[in-house]
């Protein structure tokens, strides 16, 4: 039977803070799931689960069990339950996904645009809620996902664009459309379209086809909210003029974070305060406080109009239901983004515990607000913003008492300026503490860390919260604010943008495992809390481990490639045991989108490399897409090219000339270019015919990487080195083209791998069926980019090529 001491602890045990706890962790344990259950086995975890706490409960109020066995034992229960509930959820909405035999079918399309469109360089984007289904061929209705994300182009990046008609929320339409499932490009660092696609509900992408003309139905009183975000926007870009500060501005106002341009993220970023110019907790808390504080002086004040509401109401609670209902509106105002969410759901939780009167400690309101975040939208568990928000509020909470009471007694000072100075002391030190403890995990989410951002934020959270924001909200009433508004964002521009260019603005560091980012971060928990000089003796111990760690390279005279995913185009990086060198760049995606931008730079920032050389194959923009944001970012990598002179990239890199002789060894491996001949520049040959191929040699084995040649390169190849062409993998020609692949030059190669670098559904119908059975007639193992990911291979383990999809695996991965 239970102690004494064991039944007075009953109720401390007994607390929420364990359980909600427990929902967090397993809500996040099912997110790393790969594969999906059957909804029965989720169903039946659940039942068992709720069956045992209820049973743990009635024996505890029995004393038949230790309260710390029954606290063990009900965490577990509530973990399961968390599980098999998020577990549901995923099965319920992958049983609404697209079929595979409608990918790449015309349909007809019938539904209401539900969300404020997204104008691009080559077009617009918006969210379609669909109504009705039918095939174009017969006519057959057919089942399609509730939402889907389209595209409506007004013509490539590199063309000239045409007059698209202007797309209003809450409209209903009748489009031809082609739809795919949703499919994203998975690396090992970077943006995971598939993810974002799942949480905002979309189970199936697409692009409307003007084969047949749109036909616009008229307007409905659907997407209310969206129709004035709308407005909102058209209204801010009129008033400002300046498409750059209007886009921050709705950003800031109306959470259109698309609107700002990537040269500004990039400032923002490097500068720290990129958290600043969306919706953010920050905005939302701050404003919710604000509007409390007025409500609860108007009601006090509410004699004045010759009524008397405290009479009827507190002003107190007035005051904190109004704080609420402004933090939900602004939250729907500004687009309903995550960040807003996780925030009125922490809001909403503190708001009915004070409603209650339940003085709940601060680590229980914490873990109450992680858990209901869990429950509205679990997926938000895995974006680098919810860890970040709810760090920082942890770190509030840990702040020395002392930083409190000294601003409390500055704050009866007679002095003004002791008032503003015991604030600024105050900002200063909460800003330090969240600095350090942040530090450890902005490493190890985002392999950097701005050095200026600490003096940034000090002067950007009260410029952007008490200036812009204000301004912003005030333009709705009167238009003009919103030119005092770009202006006042002009200001902080001038300030960032010359920190941002500074060379030591940014500190990068390769990504460090998980259990160093989490010893980093009790590093910095241990240094805020405890003030003693054995405390900041551990805290930089957990520290310098993540500081200091290196991605693992190869061991001199290996090699190891990473055939990265970036739709239809090539990109290879190539290591050894001290340099880099990238062959090829990817595609370009639009006009201020990239592969080097959105792929490569966050692998290379992943593994914290440094490229010595770029290979540049031929002029075609699959092949040289990235190469303009790479060299911005390495600008010390050679290039070279089969690139000739009176093209545009000429102008702007200086390239040299790769010729087949060429050849040179890095820390034991040999490089050698094989193609083209030198007289073949004097040849009027396509781009593709002197596609640059590149033979490294390591450790007995051989890649080949062929960019685009084609038949009659192949076959030159083959008279010039025969069997001397044999390799041991084989980066596919003109991604499987049937232009190229003949049966002699793979005969030839006998490569063990063959590895094709494509779009997924591309418009090309890369690769060609016919090479695919060339190869596997011949049993050459083969993998594709769109179902493997990027592609592994090292010298040292050359029987094995390993998939990315495979190594991450997930379940809203198709």
């Amino acid at each position: 039977m239970p102690g004494r001491h064991e039944r007075m602890s009953l109720h401390a045990l007994g607390g929420p803070a364990p359980g909600l706890l427990a929902w967090a962790a397993g809500t996040f344990i099912q997110l790393f799931q790969p594969l999906l259950w059957p909804l029965g086995h989720y169903a039946a975890i659940g039942v068992v689960s709720a069956s045992a706490w209820l049973v743990s409960h009635f024996l505890i109020s029995l004393r038949l069990v230790y309260p710390a066995h029954h606290v063990c034992l009900r965490m577990v229960c509530v973990a399961c339950v968390a599980f098999a509930l998020t577990g549901w959820r995923a099965v319920n909405f992958q049983q609404q996904s697209l079929l595979p035999a409608l990918e790449g079918v015309d349909l007809w399309v019938t539904g209401v645009v539900a969300e404020m469109p997204q104008s691009r360089a080559d077009g617009v984007r918006f969210k379609f809620k669909v109504e009705q289904a039918l095939r174009h061929d017969d006519g057959n209705p057919v089942q399609l996902p509730d939402s889907l994300s389209l595209g409506w182009y007004s013509g490539s990046f590199d063309s000239e664009a045409k007059a698209l008609p202007a797309l209003r929320a809450g409209e209903r339409w009748r489009m031809p459309v082609r739809l795919k499932r949703p499919h994203g490009l998975v690396n090992p660092a970077g943006f995971d379209a598939e993810l974002w696609m799942w949480s905002q509900g979309l189970q199936a992408s697409g692009h409307v086809r003007e084969v047949h003309i749109p036909q616009r139905l008229g307007s409905t009183w659907h997407a209310l909210v969206e129709q004035w975000r709308q407005s909102t926007r058209e209204a801010m870009y009129r008033a400002v003029g300046d498409s750059r500060w209007a886009g921050q501005m709705a950003a800031l106002l109306i959470g259109d974070q698309s609107s700002i341009n990537t040269k500004d993220w990039e400032v923002f970023q490097r500068t720290g305060i990129a958290h600043l110019m969306s919706i953010s907790g920050l905005h939302i808390t701050v404003w919710a406080l604000i509007a409390r504080r007025l409500v609860s002086v108007i009601w006090r004040h509410s004699d004045l109009l010759g009524r008397s509401w405290c009479l009827r109401y507190p002003a107190v609670l007035a005051g904190l239901w109004g704080g609420l209902c402004f933090a939900w509106a602004y939250a729907l105002f500004s687009g309903w983004g995550v960040p807003a969410q996780r925030t009125v759901c922490m809001l909403t939780v503190v708001s009915l515990l004070q409603w209650r009167a339940c003085r709940w400690p601060v680590w229980e309101c914490w873990f109450l607000a992680a858990a209901a975040v869990g429950v509205w939208d679990p997926w938000a568990l895995l974006q680098p913003g919810f860890w970040l928000s709810f760090v920082a509020v942890g770190v509030l909470f840990l702040i020395p008492q002392q930083s409190q009471i000294s601003l409390a007694s500055s704050l009866v000072l007679a002095s003004m300026w002791q008032r503003v100075k015991g604030h600024l002391q105050q900002l200063w030190r909460e800003q330090w503490w969240l600095t350090l403890a942040l530090t450890p995990l902005t490493l190890w989410l985002f392999q950097q860390v701005s050095v200026v951002g600490l003096g940034v934020n000090l002067l950007a959270i009260p410029w952007v919260t008490l200036v812009v924001i204000p301004l912003a909200f005030a333009g709705l009433l009167w238009s003009p604010l919103w030119q005092v508004g770009g202006l006042a964002l002009q200001a902080l521009m001038s300030m960032l943008e010359p920190l941002s260019s500074l060379p030591w603005a940014v500190w990068r560091s390769a990504a460090p495992p998980w259990w160093l980012g989490l010893l980093g971060l009790v590093g910095g928990v241990v240094w805020i809390r405890y003030r003693q000089l054995v405390a900041r003796a551990v805290a930089l111990v957990c520290w310098l481990p993540m500081l200091l760690w290196q991605s693992p390279r190869p061991v001199p005279g290996a090699v190891q490639l990473l055939f990265a995913d970036v739709g239809q185009g090539n990109a290879v990086l190539v290591r050894t045991a001290q340099h880099s060198l990238m062959f090829d760049t990817g595609p370009r995606f639009g006009v201020d989108s990239d592969a080097g931008q959105r792929v490569l730079l966050p692998v290379l920032q992943h593994m914290d490399e440094r490229i010595d050389a770029l290979v540049l194959s031929h002029q075609d923009s699959d092949h040289t897409g990235g190469v303009l944001s790479l060299k911005a970012q390495h600008s010390q990598a050679l290039v070279w090219s089969s690139i000739t002179q009176d093209h545009w990239l000429s102008q702007r890199l200086d390239m040299q000339q790769c010729s087949a002789g060429q050849r040179w060894q890095w820390d034991g491996v040999l490089f050698e270019f094989i193609h083209p001949l030198a007289s073949d520049y004097d040849k009027p040959f396509s781009p593709n015919a002197r596609s640059c191929v590149l033979r490294i040699q390591a450790q007995g084995q051989t890649v080949l990487l062929t960019a685009d040649i084609e038949a009659l390169q192949e076959q030159a190849l083959l008279q010039r080195m025969g069997v001397a062409l044999k390799a041991d993998v084989l980066l596919v020609p003109h991604h499987g083209s049937k232009t190229s692949s003949t049966q002699g030059f793979i005969d030839t190669v006998q490569p063990r791998w063959a590895l094709f670098q494509h779009g997924y559904r591309n418009r090309y119908g890369h690769p060609a069926p016919e090479v695919v059975q060339r190869y596997a007639s011949r049993g050459i193992r083969m993998l594709h980019s769109p179902s493997c990911g990027a592609m592994h291979w090292s010298s040292d383990q050359p029987q094995e090529v390993l998939c990315q999809r495979d190594l991450d695996k997930r379940y809203w991965r198709f």
